[in-house]
């Protein structure tokens, strides 16, 4: 304790304060002495009458909850103080007398200022030569406290605690103001919810939480008098130190005592209390993301936590935003669902453990909501232990060399939703779906053909010598697997197929600088700065020719949005962790409303869900598939369903995104230390893990159709071909071109009775779209023409005009 000025002046000019404020005379006047300072006393009553005459009092730091969409299961607590008010009716009687009986036994009769025990204090105080008495009742140290939470600045702070005559003089005059305005239940009930008590815990709540791990309403005897005497002194009275504990049963039993002296227990009850042997948990209450219920639910909460940081609503700055959250007492119902979560962890760890250094990373959303429904890896969410690291040594070459660990198995890296140097990764063919999109909404329909050779010569330019460039050209050429071509195909089986000799001409024909601005509207941010470079100079995008086929970087989260923007009729909702937010009053917040806008044609994204049917082996009355490259994944889920498998160069990656009205799952196998990786990765991993957590998430609900395109972005404008048979190849080029068509020649001869070497016929013949693609197929001049017959060029036929004889 501090010592005290002894100057007889000056202890009786601080009584008379004292007196004065408490309106008791007869305090001053036992003491003789007081008479000798009637400036200071003049001075006391000066300096109280020029004390504000209102209280400010702030609401004391509250802990707030986050929970799954289901609004019951609890992921996470978030607090700056382990704090949540209850009200007095749910704290027990017990532990009310216990509080009462450690710290102001006349609580109840006093007006806010004990005269009695002033003057008692004083006495005591003065003959021991140290502070040994306080004076101070339950409602002048809730005013201390309240005053400590009110401050804006530290120094008002330590202004509320220092031990001076001016803190005790104001906060009498507070106490007395606030036992006119508050019954006396309201003051124990606000001093019991902000007391601390030590180990984090603040208020009664925590604290019966952090040391009994139950709720206040059911503490006995010897609990609430441990807690009671806690108050006092947290850290000196810490049940759960080898130095606190003897200390904390001294102090408990101290309070059972004056709990017999307040009446409130028996004698009995108090001998039987005081035999209990403490037994104290520990428990301390999980914070943060590093701490939730499920350490595979941190990514999530992880995400969560970083968009409210984005959110103004929250406040100017981004401290001002974190203290909101943390000490804002708010109820927050997230979009997490438990079960799309659980399956798409399950289904993970079925294919790939933690340790591995490659990473299976999924993201499910709501279509329609934005509401981000999972985001699972097989990583731990958790900082690795710089004394005890788990973490391996990096698979990046150069960081191995330094010795840096990677990112398996713990690491708190966005790693499914990306920021800080999180780009995202390559989903290789998924992002055709960016070509067809910008092509659908210029006009080209589903019918729209291609001739789909392999190699093509495209007329982007890249370097020459490159491996992308045609041999001995500057000029781009890209490949099918296996160097193949797959003849004339439209946007069903060269999506349905993923065949790159489709998109890569489809793109150059509708701008490449188009397709990435759909890129964007669909949500992919572009953040390496190498991708930024093209995506945000048009001159530079329109010569990326490799971009149909996935080389730019996203992550699972984008990809899973952008998917599910045209399940929703081409309607973005912004991703986003939240389905509600309630504050301490019980106000819904609106920031949690879906935000949505209409960023694709409503026709154009119809008929891209309708070729995105094919490649997963899915199709509707309106689709004309002819191919897919995951066909199982209809097979497990047996709904309606979308989607596109992606592979990058050299397999540094696998992607797979499936969706349904309901639900759009990205997945994508890689190795985030190390973008260059030398795994080569199947598909084997990455598409069961998607395809079975939509079929999972699925379960129970019913199956939604999705709305099919109209006929004319099917069809297109439909134009008759002209008939070119027996005509020579030059002429039949010309009079196609002439048409509106694109002239293609097939160098295979076929049979036919024309004479060889000119135009057999086409494919197709008939009628096809505007501006389609025409094969003119060459005659060898084997075919035999029926007997009495001519072949008369330019006449109606199929492969060649064979006319009838003239009647005779």
């Amino acid at each position: 304790m501090r010592k005290r000025d002894h100057n007889i002046f000056a202890n009786a000019a601080s009584l008379l304060i004292c007196g004065l404020l408490a309106g008791v005379v007869v305090a001053a006047a036992a003491f003789p002495a007081v008479a000798m300072s009637g400036l200071a006393a003049k001075a006391g009553a000066e300096t109280f009458d020029r004390l504000p005459s209102e209280l400010t009092v702030k609401r004391s730091p509250q802990m707030t909850y986050v929970y799954a969409s289901d609004g019951k299961t609890l992921i996470a607590t978030m607090y700056d103080e382990n704090r949540r008010d209850v009200p007095l009716k749910d704290v027990s009687p017990l532990m009310q007398e216990a509080i009462i009986a450690a710290e102001d036994h006349t609580f109840r009769t006093h007006n806010g200022v004990d005269a009695k025990g002033i003057a008692r204090a004083f006495i005591a105080n003065n003959q021991a030569g140290t502070t040994q008495q306080g004076a101070s009742t339950l409602t002048m140290q809730l005013v201390r406290m309240l005053i400590a939470y009110s401050a804006t600045h530290p120094q008002d702070v330590v202004a509320a605690t220092e031990d001076t005559n001016a803190r005790k003089m104001r906060e009498m005059k507070y106490a007395l103001q606030l036992d006119k305005q508050m019954t006396k239940d309201e003051i124990l009930e606000r001093y019991l919810n902000i007391a601390p008590f030590g180990n984090g815990a603040y208020g009664v709540f925590a604290a019966s939480q952090v040391y009994f791990g139950k709720h206040p309403r059911d503490l006995k005897i010897e609990e609430a008098a441990l807690l009671a005497g806690m108050v006092k002194a947290p850290s000196a009275f810490d049940p759960t130190t080898k130095a606190g504990y003897p200390q904390a049963v001294i102090r408990r039993d101290y309070v059972i005592d004056n709990m017999v002296e307040t009446k409130a227990i028996t004698p009995e009850q108090a001998a039987t209390a005081k035999a209990v042997k403490l037994k104290v948990k520990d428990k301390r209450t999980p914070n943060g993301c590093v701490a939730t219920s499920k350490n595979h639910w941190g990514f999530f909460c992880d995400y969560f936590y970083r968009w409210w940081m984005e959110q103004e609503t929250f406040g100017a700055t981004t401290y001002d935003r974190e203290r909101r959250l943390k000490s804002g007492g708010y109820q927050i119902v997230t979009t997490l669902d438990v079960k799309t979560q659980e399956a798409a962890y399950k289904n993970i760890q079925k294919r790939i453990k933690n340790n591995s250094k490659n990473a299976l990373m999924l993201a499910g959303l709501e279509p329609g909501t934005g509401r981000v429904r999972a985001l699972a890896v097989n990583r731990v969410f958790k900082l690795d232990d710089p004394d005890k690291p788990q973490n391996k040594i990096s698979s990046n070459p150069a960081k191995a060399k330094k010795g840096i660990r990677g990112t398996y198995p713990n690491t708190t890296n966005p790693l499914m939703t990306g920021g800080n140097d999180i780009n995202g990764y390559q989903f290789g063919s998924t992002f055709k779906m960016f070509t067809m999109v910008a092509a659908l909404e210029k006009g080209y329909p589903l019918q729209y053909t291609i001739d789909t050779v392999s190699p093509y010569k495209s007329n982007y330019i890249v370097e020459s010598g490159s491996p992308a460039a045609c041999p001995g050209t500057n000029k781009y050429c890209p490949e099918n697997a296996g160097r193949k071509g797959y003849g004339v195909q439209n946007m069903w089986a060269g999506f349905g197929r993923s065949i790159n000799t489709y998109f890569v001409p489809l793109q150059e024909r509708v701008g490449a600088a188009n397709v990435v601005d759909v890129a964007k509207k669909l949500g992919i941010q572009f953040r390496a700065q190498s991708d930024a470079n093209f995506a945000n100079n048009r001159a530079a995008a329109d010569d990326w020719g490799a971009f149909t086929l996935g080389v730019s970087s996203a992550t699972p989260l984008e990809m899973a949005n952008a998917y599910a923007t045209l399940i929703a009729d081409g309607k973005y909702c912004e991703p986003i962790p939240v389905q509600q937010i309630v504050d301490q009053d019980g106000k819904k917040l609106d920031i949690a409303n879906p935000r949505c806008e209409q960023r694709i044609k409503t026709e154009a994204a119809r008929a891209a869900v309708d070729a995105a049917r094919c490649p997963v082996g899915d199709s509707s009355s309106t689709s004309k598939c002819s191919g897919s490259t995951v066909r199982a994944a209809h097979d497990s889920i047996r709904k309606p369903i979308m989607g596109k498998t992606g592979t990058t160069d050299s397999a540094k990656t696998a992607a797979l995104i499936v969706g349904t009205k309901q639900i759009a799952v990205a997945g994508i196998i890689a190795d985030p230390d190390w973008a260059q990786t030398s795994t080569h990765f199947s598909h084997d991993e990455v598409n069961p893990a998607v395809y079975e957590t939509v079929r999972d998430a699925m379960k129970g609900k019913p199956s939604q159709q999705f709305t099919p395109p109209g006929n004319k972005i099917v069809n297109g404008d439909q134009r008759s071909i002209p008939d070119v048979t027996c005509r020579s190849i030059n002429e039949a080029r010309s009079r196609i071109e002439g048409a509106g068509f694109e002239a293609k020649v097939d160098s295979t001869p076929i049979d036919s009775p024309c004479p060889a070497n000119t135009a057999a016929g086409t494919s197709p013949d008939g009628r096809t779209i505007k501006g389609g693609v025409v094969i003119i197929q060459i005659s060898n001049g084997k075919g035999t023409p029926q007997p009495g017959t001519t072949v008369t060029p330019g006449r109606p036929g199929r492969g060649g005009a064979i006319l009838p004889p003239p009647p005779d």
